[in-house]
């Protein structure tokens, strides 16, 4: 089996440090990726299961691959919002249709990313009652969650108060929580989504609960809660592992 073409539409630009330790989501995302090859029964190298390209789709509208040249797509978190029309948003839900209504193309969002997915498959997208969800959090899992992650209860970090407001048209829930009742959603063979960041580690959501608390967007009182969260187990690699066993199998 040749290894698959993944393109990562990067959303963003990750904080200081986070973008001088990996260069950018694309780096972030590869670091998890990696792991979650050798993770593989047999333990695989990335190269052997993925090339992967990233563009920053935010800076560079004209970054777009024509869709004959990928594979898998997997679109990363962002700070802005999803609902918004924004030309580069615009273009990125558009994208994202042609994709995954192309039937070959698999197509893997996170945060951000599953909200895209979410609004370019007719969902209703908008802001959390419950306002933010931060740092490593639990998510209940669906039979077909548990099936697919291999986990009964997902732990995965989280920073967002924007959510999904329904399941698109069609797609099989994965998994929810009372903050936020659409957590993942799968499509078979077309899409597999997440609200939370498996790609985030202590020291990435430390620096960005750091930054917001200093920019007065996080509380003294929710900031130092998220803190003591931060450093909990998650389960990002299993999560990354079963994103290849999707882009890979459907």
């Amino acid at each position: 089996m040749h290894p698959l073409r993944l393109l990562i539409l990067e959303a963003d630009t990750p904080q200081p440090d986070t973008e001088a330790k990996y260069g950018g989501y694309g780096g972030v995302f590869t670091a998890l990726l990696t792991a979650a090859a050798e993770a593989m029964d047999p333990p695989r190298k990335l190269s052997e299961v993925a090339t992967v390209t990233a563009h920053n789709i935010v800076e560079d509208m004209h970054a777009y691959p024509p869709l004959d040249e990928v594979d898998a797509i997997l679109i990363t978190g962002s700070r802005h919002t999803a609902y918004e029309d924004d030309p580069w948003i615009l273009k990125l839900v558009e994208y994202t249709r042609q994709a995954i209504d192309s039937g070959r193309i698999r197509v893997v969002g996170v945060c951000f990313g599953h909200q895209i997915v979410g609004r370019a498959m007719g969902a209703r997208l908008g802001r959390s009652d419950k306002g933010w969800e931060v740092a490593v959090t639990e998510v209940d899992l669906t039979d077909k969650g548990k099936d697919i992650f291999k986990l009964d209860k997902m732990r995965i970090h989280q920073m967002h108060r924007d959510v999904v407001l329904e399941y698109p048209k069609g797609s099989i829930p994965l998994g929810g929580n009372d903050i936020c009742p659409v957590q993942a959603m799968y499509s078979p063979g077309r899409y597999i989504t997440v609200q939370g960041h498996p790609e985030f580690t202590e020291e990435i959501v430390s620096e960005i609960l750091t930054n917001r608390h200093k920019a007065g967007i996080f509380t003294d009182d929710m900031y130092d809660e998220a803190m003591k969260r931060a450093p909990n187990e998650h389960d990002g690699v299993k999560i990354a592992k079963a994103f290849l066993d999707f882009m890979r199998h459907g």
